[in-house]
């Protein structure tokens, strides 16, 4: 009993103190690659694990960090930091999403695409929307039809669907002709959803 009244009043105390920094924030997100997001009014920046401004808080958006990047908006456009706090590339982009499995959805006007961990666009900006990749395949939008394309852009589940979502444990939840159902890697139906 004594060391879990020892301990708790060491936990309270540690959590004061590497809080009492985040009082001059509007907002303070968890610290993710050694930096936390936070904003002041309608500016954001990120600061270390201590509290110090690593990135000043310039940005006019900003994501957390996802797979050591995040996405930043500065002056109407998206680009990304690097784990560092540094630009890793610069705002050009309309839209941008973070970085999951790899590869981060990025758009200009209706036509959006994929980038790379290296910057590199590795699927170009030509669909209408995109989601994600997930179990290796990303829902994407053309001609106003959803279908699935692997992370080298060949498509894999025809565009049939007025909607698909993000696959989740093999099934991924679409609508097609007003009805939600599941459907697997290959595209085959394999439930009613609601």
């Amino acid at each position: 009993m004594k060391y879990g009244l020892l301990l708790s009043a060491l936990f309270l105390s540690l959590a004061g103190y590497g809080q009492a920094w985040a009082k001059q924030y509007d907002h303070v997100d968890d610290c993710i690659c050694g930096l936390s997001l936070v904003g002041k009014g309608e500016k954001h920046g990120f600061v270390d694990k201590d509290g110090k401004l690593v990135v000043p808080l310039i940005y006019d958006d900003a994501m957390t960090f996802s797979e050591g990047f995040a996405a930043v908006k500065l002056d109407g456009k998206w680009g990304y930091l690097d784990s560092t706090g540094k630009v890793f590339i610069e705002p050009k982009y309309a839209e941008a999403m973070s970085f999951y499995a790899g590869f981060a959805v990025v758009g200009n006007g209706n036509e959006y695409g994929f980038i790379d961990t290296s910057g590199k666009t590795i699927i170009p900006l030509i669909y209408e929307h995109a989601s994600r990749f997930s179990e290796g395949l990303a829902a994407v939008n053309k001609k106003g039809l959803w279908g699935f394309i692997d992370n080298k852009g060949k498509d894999i589940i025809p565009f049939k669907y007025n909607f698909a979502g993000v696959f989740d444990n093999g099934a991924a939840r679409v609508m097609q002709g007003g009805k939600w159902i599941l459907i697997d890697a290959s595209g085959k139906k394999i439930a009613d959803s609601e």
